[in-house]
């Protein structure tokens, strides 16, 4: 009919934050096993996330190094944040210096209150022992906890084949964190038990990527768990969502794709090394496991990761 003119309609943007990617690690600067296999390509990287509706990351830091190389990031971007802490595997580096290593960690925080969202990569890693003993796994996870408390900041933990002692040293500081917001258990990969008895505690969140939906019995602990108690997150350039994942069956996201790293384009991802762009994958994929609509879920999850990390972003912590 002469004019009528018709409303365009397009799918709904989706929004997300990814909660954990290690921007910081040698394969986004091209380097693989020490080895260079082609340009440094973060930027292009960073492109591709906010093109796909990225609205922040957070870089995950496991040691002092990787606070200073992921703050010197969050400076170059408003909507890249980091972490502070050191994971379980990397306590060691506390032994020659405990003091002045925890005092290096505080003044990180202290000076960056702006950049800085959360304590950790903190927690217990008892597949990896060879890296840290146990003993020295848990003396520093405890210590961390102060940092928390003290800024008032949320937790961001690891828990690996540990998750009795691990609940033990929440439950024994659980006075000392009733102020600092609560956190996220990230990448898990335990039982529906644990998942469970985390979740009971309080306060705390599940950290969902590629690994947690590699076995059917990861989807199913996945589809029992609360959407209000969900976060996404790749763990790049780790957890990509491969073929023989449980998830996989329900992801229809697709990247233009390289095998091998020599074969680098700005235009393509590599086969093996996960983006943040691929946290779509990941919500695509809880949202088949559960059957229901991922727009829903996004927005849920999305309000989740706000609620935790940035809610109280623009007020000084330690006031």
């Amino acid at each position: 009919m002469a004019g009528k003119h018709f409303l365009e309609l397009r799918p709904m943007a989706l929004k997300y934050i990814d909660i954990g990617a290690n921007l910081t690690d040698g394969m986004f600067q091209g380097c693989y096993g020490g080895s260079q296999k082609h340009v440094a390509d973060l930027d292009v990287v960073l492109k591709r996330a906010w093109k796909q509706g990225l609205q922040k990351i957070i870089i995950t830091a496991g040691c002092l190094k990787d606070v200073d190389e992921a703050l010197e990031l969050t400076a170059k971007d408003e909507r890249l944040f980091t972490t502070v802490g050191t994971h379980p595997t990397r306590c060691y580096e506390f032994l020659p210096d405990p003091e002045g290593y925890h005092n290096q960690l505080r003044s990180k925080i202290e000076a960056n209150q702006d950049k800085v969202c959360a304590i950790g990569e903190c927690g217990l890693d008892y597949d990896r022992l060879h890296f840290c003993g146990q003993e020295t796994q848990q003396l520093y996870f405890e210590k961390q906890l102060s940092l928390a408390a003290e800024f008032r900041l949320p937790l961001f933990l690891h828990m690996r084949n540990a998750h009795s002692d691990f609940m033990a040293i929440l439950e024994r500081n659980r006075d000392k964190l009733k102020d600092c917001g609560g956190g996220v258990v990230h990448s898990f990969t335990g039982t529906l038990k644990e998942a469970q008895s985390i979740l009971a505690f309080g306060g705390l969140y599940i950290g969902v990527n590629g690994c947690s939906l590699k076995t059917e019995e990861n989807a199913e602990v996945v589809r029992q768990l609360p959407n209000d108690r969900i976060m996404l997150e790749t763990d790049c350039p780790w957890c990509g969502i491969r073929p023989s994942h449980a998830g996989h069956k329900h992801v229809s996201a697709k990247f233009p794709t390289v095998k091998k790293k020599e074969k680098w384009t700005a235009e393509s991802l590599i086969d093996g090394r996960c983006e943040p762009c691929q946290i779509s994958q990941v919500l695509e994929a809880v949202a088949g496991i559960k059957q229901e609509p991922k727009e829903k879920l996004a927005e849920i999850y999305y309000q989740n990761t706000l609620d935790l990390f940035f809610s109280g972003k623009e007020k000084t912590r330690t006031e």
